[in-house]
């Protein structure tokens, strides 16, 4: 199972998703709000783009097609998603990658300067509805490029076909809301469930990958992160930006089915 991140669908697998279907069979939805996948009503509480609401999402479509237990990958929200699957439905998932984040919580808990100011769709997209929505559909595709290629330095790293679905998917208001709620959740009704948890953790093995130039690598230290939450974790920073799948995907292949290969279940 592949989940993508924020702003993009499950395009953004279209490079390792291949190399993986070689000795894997692969999954790729587009997350709830996202894409082509439903937006649902929200409520005041968020509780419907909550990680917990999501990661039921990826349970119901693994289990319509045959799969009570399963690999993961995750970049970014996806990578959000990811964690709370394996909170609540540790005996689904039997290892994780997951790429380019530390635990949103933490995130949160550890905020600095610099990191408000490069991750400052953050605090923008938490904003009471409609304040974001308004601002972003005045030009949904100047926001995209604006928020992805600040977290490349300015390059674009998307495929010219990848990049117009992205464009395309976001453009629609509806997509543009419940991303916005995606984030409203996860600063709030998401943190709720965190901390409801009474410092339960992971039990399945994690890599944690990320850029080493990117933020989670000069705002924070994520190995240490996440072995606050999870008993079972590995990584390291790579060479590349913020969209790792498609900057360096036949590592990032190589590097999950390496660590699938290792943990699959005898």
């Amino acid at each position: 199972m592949l989940l993508h991140g924020y702003p993009q669908t499950s395009a953004m697998w279209h490079l390792v998703a291949p190399i993986l279907a070689k000795s894997f069979q692969v999954v790729c939805p587009d997350l709830r709000g996202y894409g082509k996948s439903e937006k649902p009503a929200s409520d005041t509480s968020h509780l419907t783009f909550s990680k917990r609401a999501m990661a039921q999402d990826i349970i119901k479509v693994m289990k319509n097609l045959g799969h009570n237990k399963f690999f993961v990958g995750a970049h970014d929200r996806g990578a959000r998603v990811a964690h709370r699957l394996g909170l609540d439905h540790p005996d689904s998932v039997d290892s994780m990658v997951l790429l380019d984040i530390a635990p949103t919580r933490e995130m949160y808990d550890g905020t600095t300067t610099k990191f408000a100011r490069a991750y400052w769709h953050w605090f923008f997209l938490i904003q009471p509805h409609p304040l974001p929505e308004q601002i972003i559909s005045k030009d949904p595709e100047a926001f995209w490029k604006l928020k992805c290629f600040n977290q490349t330095r300015g390059e674009n790293p998307f495929s010219k076909e990848a990049l117009a679905e992205y464009l395309e998917a976001f453009k629609h208001p509806d997509t543009i809301h419940s991303s916005c709620e995606d984030y409203r959740a996860a600063a709030t009704i998401d943190i709720e469930h965190d901390n409801a948890d009474k410092g339960k953790k992971l039990l399945m093995p994690i890599l944690a990958l990320w850029a080493k130039r990117g933020v989670i690598e000069t705002c924070f230290d994520a190995l240490k992160l996440w072995r606050l939450r999870a008993d079972k974790v590995e990584g390291e920073a790579l060479l590349a930006g913020h969209y790792l799948a498609e900057e360096i995907p036949e590592e990032v292949a190589k590097r999950m089915s390496d660590f699938f290969s290792r943990n699959i279940k005898k």
